[in-house]
């Protein structure tokens, strides 16, 4: 029998295998980064929520030419500002595929963030650090998410470390003043990214505090106070090379619309937004309990084991663990003050709290309560998918509610993943148990990212609402649409009118009865939402579901004469692809 001190150097043996493996060069980093990212682009359309959204507006800069102002056919979108939205547009402008282009900008911008991550970390610590916290990023659920999904929070979140990155190499590294003022730059960039993009400022208070205590210590340098109070400034004249234009533009127009604009991007989507949300609300304590333990996977299971490295580092006064740690949790801070929470809020966090990890991840491999840990949550995964695929093609009631509810059957999708990290398991049980997490992971998002989309593009689409509407209708009818989605006019094959996206739903009713004049001219709309006092319902025809909603269209024949609505004043938007 192996007695207990060869079990133990078994184990050390594998660990130092298993970190010798990773920490060799960035570029098998690189590559496995560019791989797991950028896997799947082209393979499917934009998806719900948000995707579609920005997808649009881009498209629709480079139709129009109107890239300053953006607008969803027509009507202005002042819930975020451009930056985000003018990246897909050069996209669609060089490639003429929205399905390329809409993914781009955040992948990119992944591959940035990971890359900022190792290089902060290896002049912090060393170069195996930095390779450690390149794989932790990596492979951290969050990270992956949002560099293939096309929302704003993988582009801010690299302007974000930037920042970060900035004032690190700042205060801890070199010294020079160009890192300090390209991290307010950035700042800048971020806010007019999406508001909250001056976060990195955060970092001075625990930077403050470290001067502080650390005053009489040898490596503290004393900087000048005025290099410290030009950074606002630097930000702020970032800010104003897109503000002041934009403040200009509209008071030139003599616009309503753009008054509006202006007023709502500038108070409204920030100030407003943030101290008394209107929609997203959860309690204090979500991001805590319902986001970090999963999002934040595997790091949040290493936490627990790292409370006391980091307090004797804070003990020590170690400003590279001070700083962006304290950050870290300012942020979390900083948005559950807030009453309006998304899970994707703190993902800027993430970076720094990797370069928080990292110094201690060959401590973390000996820890064995946490080996058999991420063992088998990876496990628990491997045989549920299994299992839920099983039942899943057995027709099990219970289990088949799911593929109801989601309206594609994912069974051979979890049979896949399952399958492939069980084999994983198997190998991680004979070379390291530390493999299992990454061949989990690697093996859910290229499945997700090949078979996965192609499953999921139909139903997350209104591609099969308009191939039905194409056997009733001729190819030059016109289409209304009453409160709708923007995937309903990014993937209409017919020109496309509405009455304003936030519009109240009664207002849209009478102004599409009022536009409806001719036979061409149809309205899209949800079954539910059909006033039967003005439409007959025996004339309807039936498109079927799309997002889980009953979708049919209104012929002009289906108005009722008798109907009482007063004539409309809202102004009518269009739009027609080019």
């Amino acid at each position: 029998m192996m007695n207990s001190h060869s079990t133990n150097t078994s184990v050390y043996t594998n660990t130092n295998r298993f970190v010798e493996t990773l920490a060799t060069s960035f570029w098998p980093l690189f590559i496995a980064a560019f791989i797991l990212i950028f896997t799947g682009i082209g393979l499917r359309d934009p998806w719900p929520a948000d995707e579609p959204r920005f997808a649009l507006v881009a498209k629709e800069m480079v139709e129009t030419g109107q890239w300053f102002f953006p607008a969803r056919a027509q009507e202005l979108y002042p819930d975020k500002p451009p930056v985000f939205m003018w990246a897909i547009a050069i996209f669609y402008w060089l490639t003429g595929s929205v399905r390329i282009a809409f993914l781009m900008p955040s992948a990119l911008c992944g591959l940035l963030t990971l890359f900022l991550t190792y290089d902060i970390a290896k002049r912090l610590w060393s170069k195996k650090v930095a390779l450690m916290a390149g794989w932790l990023l990596l492979f951290s659920f969050q990270f992956v998410l949002q560099a293939k999904t096309a929302q704003i929070d993988a582009t801010v979140t690299a302007w974000i470390t930037l920042g970060c990155y900035g004032i690190l190499r700042y205060s801890l590294v070199d010294g020079k003043y160009r890192w300090y003022a390209l991290a307010w730059v950035f700042m800048g960039v971020g806010v007019i990214t999406k508001g909250v993009g001056f976060l990195p400022m955060l970092m001075l208070i625990p930077l403050l505090f470290y001067r502080y205590k650390a005053k009489t210590a040898n490596n503290v340098v004393a900087y000048p106070m005025w290099t410290w109070f030009a950074g606002p400034f630097i930000m702020l004249g970032t800010i104003a090379l897109w503000v002041v234009p934009m403040m200009v533009i509209v008071a030139q127009s003599d616009s309503a619309a753009f008054e509006l604009y202006r007023d709502n991007i500038l108070l409204k989507q920030t100030v407003t937004r943030y101290a008394d949300s209107w929609h997203h609300v959860k309690p204090a304590w979500y991001y805590v309990t319902s986001v970090i333990p999963v999002f934040w996977l595997p790091l949040s299971l290493m936490i627990p084991w790292l409370v006391k490295p980091w307090i004797a580092s804070f003990k020590a006064l170690d400003p590279r663990i001070i700083l962006p740690l304290t950050w870290v949790v300012l942020v979390i801070v900083f948005f559950s003050i807030s009453p309006g929470k998304r899970g994707v809020y703190i993902f800027p966090a993430l970076p720094m709290l990797v370069l928080a990890v990292a110094p201690y991840f060959e401590l973390l491999l000996k820890k064995a309560g946490l080996r058999r840990l991420l063992f088998g949550l990876v496990s628990l995964l491997s045989f549920g998918l299994i299992a839920f695929a099983v039942l899943g093609l057995m027709d099990v009631n219970a289990v088949s509610k799911l593929a109801d509810k989601i309206e594609i059957s994912p069974w051979y999708f979890f049979l896949c993943v399952g399958l492939i990290s069980t084999l994983g398991l198997i190998y991680a049980l004979v070379k390291n148990t530390w493999f299992a997490w990454p061949v989990f992971f690697t093996a859910l998002w290229m499945t997700y990212s090949t078979y996965g989309y192609v499953l999921r593009n139909e139903v997350s689409t209104p591609i099969s609402i308009y191939e039905n509407a194409q056997q009733y209708v001729s190819d030059d009818a016109e289409i209304a649409l009453l409160r709708f989605s923007e995937q309903f006019i990014l993937f209409s094959p017919y020109p496309v009118y509405h009455f304003g996206y936030h519009t109240p739903l009664e207002e849209q009713l009478k102004a599409a009865y009022q536009w409806q004049s001719n036979e061409r001219r149809y309205l899209l709309i949800e079954d539910e939402l059909i006033d039967p006092s003005c439409f007959d319902m025996a004339s309807v025809i039936d498109l079927g579901f799309a997002h889980r909603r009953h979708w049919i269209l209104l012929p002009q024949d289906a108005k009722k004469p008798t109907c009482e609505y007063p004539p409309s004043e809202l102004p009518v938007y269009f739009y027609e692809h080019k």
